[in-house]
């Protein structure tokens, strides 16, 4: 995190961590005028309701589960049509092919999609963040390379909610995470404040 302005901070109070090694994606973390942007977006700091910091782990358990249950049942699916298909052959031989080839291309189709949504959350890396939760739905996720960094944000946005008057602005690392693949924590349903995710930027 760089610091590029900070006010309103007691003599005594621990500086603003430095900035870590630059990553692919940086957006700057801002306390102005009471309010508190995360890039583009805008929390009003009377709204945020806990600020804190938490390792994001994957949903690997659940991914596993999930992965062969769909293959239960896309192979299920697949030998009862097949065994359709077997009957129709009876009547028309070519038809029946055509029903059984279509079948088994389509549950291999679905097999690798199965396959490789389970690899993106097996291979999916833990990530420490810093979660801005506000009084209503909207949560703020962002990240650092070095943990200690974001344990300090956490008292300086805390300082800032606590007294008027306090700005700051730093860098941090934007964090884009699919939420169906991790685990969020108690309340989380909208990620570095645009609603809708991606993949995660280190």
């Amino acid at each position: 995190m760089t610091t590029t302005e900070s006010k309103g901070f007691p003599e005594n109070a621990p500086p603003l961590p430095d900035r870590p090694p630059r990553l692919v994606s940086n957006i700057d973390l801002r306390v102005s005028k009471r309010l508190l942007w995360v890039g583009r977006a805008a929390y009003p700091l009377e709204n945020i309701a806990r600020v804190h910091t938490f390792t994001l782990h994957p949903k690997r358990k659940e991914a596993t589960v999930r992965f062969l249950k769909n293959v239960a049942i896309t192979l299920t699916a697949a030998i009862a049509l097949t065994v359709i298909g077997g009957a129709t052959s009876l009547s028309n031989e070519s038809v029946g092919g055509g029903i059984i080839t279509f079948v088994w291309i389509g549950a291999l189709a679905a097999l690798i999609a199965f396959t490789v949504q389970l690899l993106s959350v097996l291979t999916a890396a833990s990530h420490y963040v810093l979660s801005i939760e506000t009084s209503g739905p909207s949560t703020a996720v962002v990240t650092s390379t070095n943990p200690h960094h974001l344990d300090q944000l956490v008292g300086r946005i805390s300082h800032a909610i606590e007294n008027p008057g306090t700005e700051f602005q730093v860098t941090v690392e934007s964090i884009m995470v699919n939420p169906k693949s991790y685990y969020f924590g108690d309340n989380v349903n909208m990620y570095g404040g645009t609603g809708n995710v991606g993949m995660a930027s280190r």
